[in-house]
């Protein structure tokens, strides 16, 4: 991208002029190229991937802020309490209670069904350390509220960061898969031996169960 103007280029919730210029002197200071363009959806959620350093996030955060889009994130409801509560929320976290995978899932959808715009930033492998498959979460989500699932990228190697690929998950667990990994396959972590494998412990099963 050579040139970022201050103007809002999507549908989703925004962000303010100066996290704009933050994040676009963020990304000329390290040298950083932003590639591609939010989804033209007003409620979607944003792969972050791979997760694999502490160095993610600043980076995912300048990237989203450089396009004023906001975004979300969801946090174990404990750390909304006070006296730091109402910080976790202005910065964008959605207090969970996790203890229920069934129970988050249920949760988001209802956050997205009455939000009238809302982006969520989802990290699938769900730690920074290396597994052999992607939580579903996500997914399941995306599937039952009907929203787009959006590629997010950070490239360390060719220092590049964007949107790439998003559509809304047909319930073909395998083939919407394919598709993801097909897009994240020359994408090179921080740490790219930590970086977990793009695929779900049960997606070869058929369709997705959202409920």
């Amino acid at each position: 991208m050579n040139k970022m103007s201050y103007a809002i280029t999507h549908n989703g919730p925004a962000t303010g002029k100066l996290a704009c210029f933050i994040g676009r002197f963020w990304m000329r200071l390290w040298g950083w190229k932003v590639h591609g363009q939010p989804p033209a959806a007003s409620k979607y959620i944003l792969i972050a991937a791979h997760h694999t350093s502490n160095w993610d996030f600043p980076f995912m955060l300048a990237a989203t802020a450089m396009f004023r889009l906001k975004v979300s994130w969801i946090g174990k409801h404990t750390l909304f309490r006070r006296p730091f509560g109402g910080l976790m929320r202005k910065l964008g976290g959605i207090p969970i209670d996790r203890s229920s995978p069934q129970g988050l899932v249920k949760a988001m959808v209802q956050k997205f069904t009455e939000a009238d715009k809302l982006v969520v930033v989802i990290p699938p492998s769900g730690t920074r350390e290396k597994r052999d498959h992607w939580k579903s979460g996500f997914y399941r989500i995306a599937h039952a509220a009907q929203i787009p699932l959006c590629c997010g990228f950070l490239d360390f190697k060719r220092k590049e960061a964007g949107y790439g690929i998003a559509f809304i998950p047909s319930g073909d667990v395998k083939n919407d898969m394919d598709q993801i990994r097909d897009f994240y396959k020359n994408i090179h972590a921080k740490k790219p031996h930590k970086a977990t494998t793009v695929r779900l412990r049960d997606e070869n099963n058929g369709k997705v169960n959202s409920k």
